[in-house]
């Protein structure tokens, strides 16, 4: 077990050699098979549904009453980002159970996810409140309170980030620890605790952090 994801291949570009890690071709992996399965998913739709056409609608349709209940109503927009992050997020937590290791365990994908939340949220409060308003939230309820409002909003990211990270790459820890006492049996048990529960919530409590964010900085 190693800490830092290992470097797969060297890229030479441009004279400069790159070197692409684990955590790289597994999230390009992820990504493709996200594509795959969104072609394979919605090129038949029907005004009937059936088979996979009936997952996808539930899957839709839960995903966007929660969306309504938590950042309000005429949000339907952010159905395909909430929906991208939340399919990405649990592939990538759950893809331990397949020996690869999760890019949720490096630091640098949930720096990035939380990086475009943050955007996201910055701009949806530029677009709602305009550079008056968004600027004037900054100094509510008091102007004394600006130095601190403003680090809470740049401190938002990195606790989403490092919150993500510190369970999946902790939940590692304990399973390579665990086999490496115990190689059978057992930690076939712990993973639907450390890789399965763990994934799933962890996948749970980004999207609705993210969604809480954008809708705080819009109101």
């Amino acid at each position: 077990m190693e800490f830092f994801p290992r470097v797969v291949f060297i890229l030479p570009l441009f004279g400069i050699n790159i070197p692409v890690t684990e955590t790289v071709v597994v999230t390009w992996g992820i990504m493709a098979g996200l594509i795959i399965f969104g072609y394979v998913a919605g090129k038949n739709f029907e005004r009937i549904p059936h088979g996979l056409q009936n997952v996808v609608e539930i899957l839709y349709e839960g995903l966007e009453g929660l969306i309504k209940s938590t950042m309000g109503e005429g949000k339907d927009g952010f159905v395909p980002y909430i929906g991208t992050l939340a399919m990405f997020l649990a592939v990538a937590n759950l893809i331990g159970l397949l020996t690869f290791r999760p890019p949720t365990a490096d630091l640098s994908t949930t720096l990035t996810l939380a990086g475009i939340t943050f955007v996201l949220s910055q701009y949806e409060g530029l677009k709602r409140k305009g550079v008056t308003g968004y600027i004037k939230g900054f100094f509510e309820p008091i102007p004394f309170m600006a130095p601190l409002n403003v680090i809470g909003q740049i401190a938002n990211p990195f606790s989403m980030a490092f919150r993500l990270f510190g369970n999946i790459l902790g939940g590692m820890i304990i399973m390579g620890l665990v086999y490496s006492v115990v190689p059978v049996l057992i930690p076939a048990s712990l993973h639907f605790y450390f890789d399965v529960f763990a994934g799933v919530l962890q996948t749970f409590i980004f999207i609705m952090l993210t969604m809480t964010f954008v809708t705080m900085a819009a109101d």
